[in-house]
This record gives C-alpha cells, structure tokens and sequence, in this order.
C-alpha cells in the first residue's frame, strides 16, 4: 500500500500489537516504541519471545531438567494397563488356539472350556476368552494338544531307505518323502536300511530326545518272518535275555502271531533301541530274521499304512506321545 491510507493502515496494525487485540485499550506503562529499531520491528520480537519476557540461558534449563531427573529417579515407574479401545493384548484366544489344533469348530472349542475339558498349565480353565501364549502347556482331557509351531508326522519307510533326511551318497533318505515343508524335520530314532515300518518325523527336539532315551523306555513292536520250528521256551528266553557283544538284550513281549509249515511270524517288543537289535537277539537265538517290519513306535500304531506313505498325527496321537515321556 502506498500513500495517506496505507500509511495509516500500517500504524493500526502496530498499535494493535501493542495495545491489544482488535484495537483494545493500551496497557499503561508499556512502551510505545519497543527500542530503537521503531515500534513495528520492536512489538513482533516481543511477540515472538513470549510477550515481552527477557530469554534465560540453555545452561539455566539444563539445570532445572537435572534436579526434576533426580527428584523422581527412585520414584517407581507406574505403568497403567492397557485398557484403552484397540490397545493389543498378549497372546490368543484359547478357543481359537483349540480350533487351530484341530480340537474342532470354535463352538465346540468353546463347549469343551464350558465343561471344565481343557486346563493350561496345570489349571481347569472355565472362562471363555481366555488368553494363552506359545510357551503355554495346553489338554483337553489330559493329553496335551499340539499346537501350529510343532509339526508330527509317521512314515512307512520301505526297504532300501537310508534312516537320515539327506544322504551325500545320494542314496534314498527319509529327506525325499518330506520335501516342501516349511520346518525343518528330523527322525525319531533310525530302523535299519533293510528293516520296514513307522518311523517319526517331527521338529519338537525335547520330544524326540525323550522318545529316544533309555530313561523313559518307550516300547517298540517288531513283526519278524523266520524259520522253525520254534521251541516252546523261546518266549522266556527271549524274555529273560541273549548275550549280545554288547551286553545283554532282553524282550519285555514275545508271541507268534502265523504260522505255514515251518514259516513263522513273530511279534517281539522291547524297549531297548541298538543297532539291529532285534535281529540281532533272534539270529543268536538261533533264528535269521528274513523280514522285519516296526509295526508301532509307544502309542503310534502302523496300521494300514501303505509303504512310503507320510501322515500327520492327530492331536490326540501326539498328546499320548508326550504322556509317554512325561511332557
């Protein structure tokens, strides 16, 4: 603006800064010109510095921020719950985690909570909507449910099978029938290349260490086909035990399950688990093992299972599993 008005216009802006908003009445005492820089300049340092007040030194509020740090230091700190809408809430639903498990429908997930069926770390839980983490031991009537981070699974291995899941000879392994999965696996314990039958595949390391121990002496049951005649007395003896190399073998069952002339098929169970052991004991005994196949591993029964073919176990399976070794 320029001329008379424009003129005029710039002095009521300056006594507005001045005086007051909107033209209210000047505060008296306070100078009019704001320095020696004219009275325009002078009122919007004021305003920018706080309405006048004079700045203090950076080293002043150090100090004041220093005593505050050390009036409060051991003072506990209170942290309120998170109890505001959309605040997050650690763990899962338990219903949910049960329905993920293959515990059923979440209703029915439910129902089971209802029925005072389900306990989470030694405690019936009663209440729905409860909580739980990973680290969390969760059952359903006493057998442990296995949940999404731990995979278990039971394969037929056929005759000619290397028991480890890579082989550098580029022989088969029991690496070839699990391919695609997102975890790495490992075998439970090993059968012999030329011995048949369930063997155990999972990622939950204290169970396969525990299923594999001698402590817990988890059982395993052997078909073998051999030839008689048999003595009446080789069940005891079996039972009582073979001098092996390596020390004595003893057989916890004995029986013969088919026999066609001088053809037999015996079952034999024990809960020791060194090499060819079973064949072994028989062949000392007096009687070559022709075939031999495990027909269950503990709980885990081989069933009509075909040759080479892989299984999930269900969640009942993998709770009686661990009931076995004490988890």
């Amino acid at each position: 603006d320029v001329g008379p008005e424009g003129e005029r216009t710039r002095g009521s802006r300056g006594a507005d800064a001045r005086g007051g908003a909107k033209g209210a009445p000047k505060k008296p005492g306070r100078p009019q010109g704001g320095g020696g820089r004219g009275g325009q300049g002078g009122g919007a340092r004021r305003g920018e510095a706080g309405f006048g007040s004079p700045s203090r030194p950076r080293e002043f509020d150090a100090r004041i921020e220093e005593r505050v740090r050390d009036r409060y230091a051991d003072k506990p700190v209170i942290r309120t719950p998170k109890t505001f809408p959309g605040a997050e809430q650690e763990g899962e639903r338990l219903q949910k985690v049960l329905a993920r498990a293959g515990m059923g429908s979440r209703r029915a997930c439910e129902e089971l909570i209802e029925q005072a069926r389900v306990e989470v770390n030694g405690e019936i839980v009663t209440e729905q909507g409860k909580r739980v983490l990973p680290k969390d031991e969760i059952k359903v009537d006493g057998l442990t449910v296995a949940t999404q981070s731990y995979l278990f699974f039971a394969l037929n291995k056929p005759v000619g099978v290397v028991s480890t899941m890579e082989d550098p000879d580029g022989r088969q392994c029991l690496g070839d029938y699990v391919t695609n999965r997102e975890t790495r696996l490992f075998h439970v314990g090993r059968l012999d290349t030329e011995t048949e039958g369930v063997i155990l595949l999972t990622n939950h390391g204290e169970l396969a260490h525990r299923l594999t121990h001698p402590k817990y002496g988890v059982k395993k049951t052997y078909v073998a086909a051999i030839t008689g005649p048999l003595p009446r007395d080789i069940g005891k003896r079996l039972k009582d035990g073979i001098e092996l190399e390596d020390g004595w073998a003893r057989a916890d069952h004995f029986r013969v399950i088919d026999q066609v002339g001088k053809n037999y098929l015996v079952e034999v169970t024990l809960h020791e688990g060194r090499k060819h052991i079973v064949r072994r004991m028989l062949a000392e005994a007096g009687f070559p093992v022709e075939k031999l196949v495990r027909t269950a591993f503990g709980p885990i029964e081989l069933g009509d299972q075909k040759s080479g073919w892989l299984r999930r176990l269900t969640n009942t399976e993998v709770g009686m599993l661990m009931r076995e070794v004490g988890l």
